[in-house]
């Protein structure tokens, strides 16, 4: 019988308390937890705006194996360049034909087995209206993706405002993948649990990023006025201790989800493990 394969998905990293909480508790986790692979959301890396190089190379030497991005992806200058050279770099794969890079890839874990990845944007609520349909996106990779027979575990991101957008589109995906989790609001959820075809589910795995204090992890004044004065105040991280949050699952050998559950260590949140 085939050990459990387990898989971190880690919530937005915002800024440098999000790197900081990833590369503090990340090599620990991995040897706690018995991980198998970890997925990142590091769309708010490199000062709370996309990513770079550096950023990208601080969660990778961390212990990241794959890192996804969501309405943020584009903010650097250099993205472009980073999505043709970095294959375990995933934009949302409901861009428009012709993007750069890709949004859904398969991973080799190390003992053989295989982790595909899917990276999608919602639209509800959400900035960028150029991205496609997830719903249509979603039904056309999973005739690429098949679900233990070409991969043996299938982690969907799910990077959305709109909670309801998200469970909907978790329902497209029970029994078809192994996780779905979401991204993008930062906050945590409590509802993780197993959806009745075997996915494992949860709205939101949280951030990883500074919460004492600020507005999703930026700075609490600067979030403030944004709401309270008519000039556009530049968002910025917060200082601060950050907490990592994420959602772990463990997979059977169907490829479905044996145990999920919220991760958060350090920071001011409640521990769980």
């Amino acid at each position: 019988m085939a050990e459990p394969l387990n898989i971190l998905f880690l919530g937005d990293v915002v800024g440098k308390p999000g790197r900081k909480a990833v590369c503090k508790h990340l090599p620990f986790l991995r040897k706690k937890l018995n991980l198998n692979f970890v997925i990142c959301n590091a769309e708010n890396a490199a000062g709370g705006f996309g990513v770079t190089a550096a950023t990208l190379a601080e969660l990778y030497g961390a212990g990241v194996d794959v890192i996804t991005l969501g309405d943020h992806t584009w903010d650097k200058p250099n993205t472009e360049e980073l999505l043709q050279k970095d294959w375990r770099l995933l934009r949302p794969a409901n861009y428009p034909d012709g993007t750069p890079g890709r949004g859904a890839h398969v991973f080799p874990v190390g003992d053989g087995r295989q982790v595909a990845v899917v990276n999608l944007l919602g639209r509800s609520f959400m900035r960028d209206v150029a991205n496609v349909c997830p719903f249509m996106t979603s039904k056309k990779l999973q005739d690429i993706y098949d679900l233990g027979n070409n991969c043996d575990a299938l982690v969907v991101d799910i990077h959305a405002e709109a909670t309801a957008e998200k469970c909907a589109l978790a329902g497209v995906w029970d029994g078809k993948a192994s996780l779905v989790t979401g991204s993008h609001t930062h906050i945590p959820t409590a509802d993780a649990h197993i959806m009745p075809k075997g996915t494992g589910y949860q709205t939101d795995a949280g951030m990883c990023g500074a919460y004492f204090g600020t507005s999703l992890g930026a700075d609490l004044q600067a979030s403030i006025d944004r709401f309270t004065k008519v000039t556009r105040t530049r968002m910025r991280p917060a200082e601060g201790e950050g907490t990592l949050a994420g959602t772990f699952v463990s997979i059977n050998g169907k490829g479905l989800c044996a145990e999920v559950r919220p991760i958060r260590v350090g920071g001011v949140l409640r521990e769980a493990l």
